[in-house]
């Protein structure tokens, strides 16, 4: 199985909402720059996804000789663009931020009632936070069940046969607690379409995200959130999560979290909060659509190519 993160879905996004012609006159590279040639014949730009510390680019960035290698830097959003400008200076006249597209989701009509056992997930890989969680989910209090979808599949056969079994412990750990169910790898749409069946997405997020499309895709669907506020969660997701401050020392980071999660059950018994949630769709699911997004994407790539030719 190939990569079928978050990149390459935006990826497939952009290359089917936006005119082939269009984009022919582009060579666009995700995240890890040089991983495909350039071309000289046509205008280059790195599309950045991945956070502004990850090994794999911080060699590239700290040599500002090549900066000049691309034309253009994409970025998902401002937290990222001005975490790599205060890290590496970069071309600022060459940079712009377009934030991730949201495809097709089911909305949510079935909401929490008073009284119903609670039915959280996870969807991450698990270096993100999955250790703070089953950790909190040892301490909860509620009627909560917890499904975690989690490995190292979403980044292709060869990434997980060379990394999936240092995360073994934790899978473990996930099928053995009587509050959580292992569920494995399962595809995007899969997630997709089984969202409206659970009632929030907790996500005690310690890695840096640059975005978040999981986030984005339940809060469209209407889950109720509980997140940190790390990375660029706070600006992708406003003031519709719940927010646990980010916290590097992990076991106090996981009872604020189990403490979360046993105040949504009363958070949801609320009619306003059910209220902000049917709010909550409308914003995202207007705001964050392909249908929205690819104008963004298609004013940019005109207008780069009309001044490339004058």
């Amino acid at each position: 199985m190939d990569p079928k993160g978050g990149s390459e879905l935006q990826l497939a996004f952009l290359n089917k909402h936006v005119k082939k012609d269009l984009l022919d006159k582009f060579s666009i590279t995700l995240s890890v720059p040089e991983s495909k040639p350039l071309d000289k014949n046509k205008i280059n730009i790195l599309w950045l996804k991945n956070s502004y510390n990850q090994p794999n680019l911080m060699p590239w960035f700290s040599d500002k000789k090549n900066h000049d290698k691309y034309d253009w830097y994409v970025f998902n959003s401002h937290w990222s663009y001005e975490k790599f400008r205060m890290a590496y200076d970069v071309p600022t006249k060459r940079c712009v931020v377009i934030k991730n597209g949201l495809g097709p989701v089911k909305l949510k009509t079935n909401f929490y009632k008073k009284g119903d056992k609670l039915r959280i997930l996870y969807h991450s890989t698990p270096w993100r936070g999955l250790n703070v969680l089953l950790g909190a989910m040892q301490l909860v209090k509620s009627n909560v069940e917890l499904d975690v979808y989690s490995s190292t599949q979403i980044y292709g056969d060869h990434f997980k046969k060379e990394f999936d079994h240092e995360y073994a412990d934790l899978y473990k750990q996930a099928e053995d607690l009587p509050n959580v169910n292992y569920m494995g790898y399962q595809d995007h749409q899969y997630l997709v379409d089984n969202l409206p069946t659970y009632d929030a997405l907790v996500y005690p997020s310690i890695f840096e995200e640059t975005f978040c499309n999981a986030a984005v895709e339940a809060l469209a669907c209407g889950l109720f959130m509980v997140c940190t506020n790390y990375g660029a969660l706070f600006e992708t997701c406003g003031e519709f999560p719940v927010y646990v401050p980010y916290e590097d020392d992990y076991e106090k980071l996981s009872r604020q979290f189990a403490f979360a999660i046993d105040e949504i059950p009363n958070q949801l018994a609320q009619p306003a909060c059910i209220d902000q949630l049917k709010f909550q769709q409308k914003y995202f699911n207007y705001f964050y659509t392909w249908e929205k997004k690819k104008m963004d994407w298609i004013n940019f790539l005109t207008g780069v190519s009309n001044a490339r030719t004058k």
